[in-house]
């Protein structure tokens, strides 16, 4: 038998195996196959070092024991774990409230979005100035451990945050920053929310974590920090005035003990890479636009 003829039995062979009744059927399965595998890959992307990864581990643990329990023999244990199975995707909307949230926005301000709009070297100057600013405003209350709380709005809005504070609509400055979270001032204790490159609001209340599973050495400023990035895609810088160290939050994680080196190129990675590789091939320019430690 040829060569030729080996392989096209191959190919009969799989499309039988796979009840495939023609190469249109074998394109369709394999688009179908890069969907799925694309919308897992994305599930895990968002729900990877975030307390809804729990959820989804105890979810696998219950299917494979359901599974061994089914082919043990064991009928009452399988019924059980399929009937809790059953209950939990009714409860899975309640229990991922904060990832699906999280999810929707980002489908909301993505997409062909991402594809059809850039940010002009002017906005992209003023960010890179923003990010020096906030870098030495957060060194300045390290060094004298002054508390500090500071959220930069991404694509996600945050309009209710900042009606809960203080409107200023000024422009960024180290020194304004470092005056706003001097104890004792009228606007220190709370956020400091920074919208396209101004500071929008001071002494705004943010929503604190749901985390149960918190280190207990974490104050209300770092909850309130971790509360505002689980249900948007901000940044939350804090400053602890009892260590003076620096942390960021993003994506319902934090990262702590930082340098002010760490935390500049940190937030370049945040408000600029993720910016460079946008395709030109939109009609018009586009702006951004719009607690403390116990």
């Amino acid at each position: 038998m040829s060569g030729q003829g080996l392989f096209r039995d191959i190919i009969s062979y799989i499309m039988n195996f796979l009840d495939l009744s023609g190469p249109f059927d074998l394109i369709r399965m394999l688009v179908e196959l890069s969907l799925v595998s694309y919308i897992v890959y994305k599930v895990i992307q968002l729900v990877r070092e975030t307390r809804a990864m729990q959820l989804v581990k105890g979810l696998l643990f219950i299917l494979i024991l359901s599974k061994l329990s089914e082919i043990i023999g064991l009928k009452t244990v399988a019924f059980l774990l399929q009937s809790t199975i059953q209950l939990f995707g009714f409860g899975m909307i309640v229990l991922f409230q904060p990832e699906l949230r999280r999810a929707l926005e980002k489908l909301g301000s993505s997409g062909f979005q991402d594809i059809l709009l850039i940010r002009d070297d002017e906005e992209r100057l003023k960010t890179i100035a923003s990010i020096e600013t906030v870098v030495k405003s957060c060194a300045r209350c390290a060094e004298n451990y002054i508390g500090a709380l500071i959220v930069i709005e991404r694509d996600t809005k945050i309009g209710d945050i900042v009606n809960t504070g203080t409107r200023m609509d000024a422009a960024l400055s180290e020194e304004l920053l470092v005056n706003i979270f001097t104890p004792k001032t009228p606007l220190h204790d709370g956020a400091v929310i920074i919208r396209n490159n101004i500071i929008t609001a001071a002494a705004c209340y943010l929503p604190l974590t749901q985390n149960a599973g918190l280190s207990r050495d974490l104050g209300t400023r770092h909850r309130a920090a971790l509360g505002i990035t689980e249900v948007s895609d901000a940044i939350a810088i804090v400053v602890s005035e009892e260590s003076g160290k620096i942390s960021y939050a993003h994506n319902g994680g934090l990262t702590r003990n930082l340098t002010p080196d760490m935390l500049r190129k940190a937030l370049s990675r945040f408000l600029l890479e993720n910016k460079n590789d946008k395709r030109r091939f939109t009609f018009r320019k586009v702006k951004n636009s719009e607690q403390a430690d116990r």
